[in-house]
């Protein structure tokens, strides 16, 4: 037993030391803070990932794709895309679905160059995806792995958002449970009247939730919604609702 329990701790990978951008993370965003300050006064990055599949454990990250919201305007010069090697599979029917070549990620960079890149472009921001949550899960999986920690940015999921938004309205209530269709990315937008951009593409999807975002917080600051902590405890509650979308 001792020997079996030796052996384990020393084939176990050993986490590399925090990098100086998951310190000033961590610091940035201590645990249980809150956030008094007026969303329309903020920074955001609006993000979005392309997967090999949905497998926490097996999958990969395959592209990011991310822009920057300021003044509660979409920056349109200052985005961030780039397509990542996976370490096992270049072709799996999800990366079918993004478009991506196996030659295409074949010559894409590694995981572990482009990580620091995407770090540093999301700076101090607030964080903002659709079902977010399953990009960070990636995205931490792969800090922990590389940079020796994990993200504590608080976020916004604009999936989450809807559902607070139509819930208040009285007119949706049953589709948090009986049509979740109505909740993709896509189905959100077109039902809103917003503008209309490619999808599965990390870089257009990002677009596409950055534009559902700035709709939500409209509407939802006309319901009296108005500083961050207001916005972020209005999603919290949907925010375990598993969405493979």
């Amino acid at each position: 037993m001792q020997i079996t329990h030796l052996f384990q701790k020393i084939t176990r990978p050993l986490r590399p030391p925090a990098h100086p951008l998951i310190i000033h993370n961590n610091n940035l965003f201590p645990p249980g803070a809150k956030y008094p300050q007026l969303l329309s006064e903020q920074e955001f990055v609006v993000l979005d990932t392309e997967l090999t599949g949905f497998n926490r454990k097996q999958d990969e990250i395959v592209a990011i794709g991310a822009v920057r919201i300021k003044n509660l305007q979409i920056l349109c010069g200052e985005t961030f895309y780039a397509l990542i090697r996976p370490d096992e599979r270049f072709h799996t029917k999800s990366t079918l679905v993004h478009r991506l070549t196996p030659q295409e990620l074949r010559c894409a960079s590694p995981m572990a160059d482009v990580l620091p890149r995407f770090l540093h472009f999301c700076g101090d921001a607030f964080l903002v995806g659709h079902y977010v949550r399953l990009d960070l899960d990636f995205i931490n999986r792969a800090t922990k792995k590389l940079l020796g920690g994990v993200l504590q940015t608080p976020y916004f999921d604009t999936m989450c958002l809807a559902m607070a938004h139509k819930n208040y309205k009285n007119d949706h209530a049953s589709d948090i449970i009986n049509r979740h269709d109505a909740y993709t990315l896509t189905a959100l937008s077109a039902e809103f009247g917003l503008p209309s951009f490619m999808e599965h593409n990390a870089l257009q999807d990002s677009m596409q939730t950055a534009y559902l975002f700035l709709y939500l917080i409209k509407k939802m600051s006309q319901q009296g919604l108005q500083t961050m902590q207001e916005y972020l405890v209005a999603g919290r509650n949907r925010s375990m609702i598993w969405w493979p979308y």
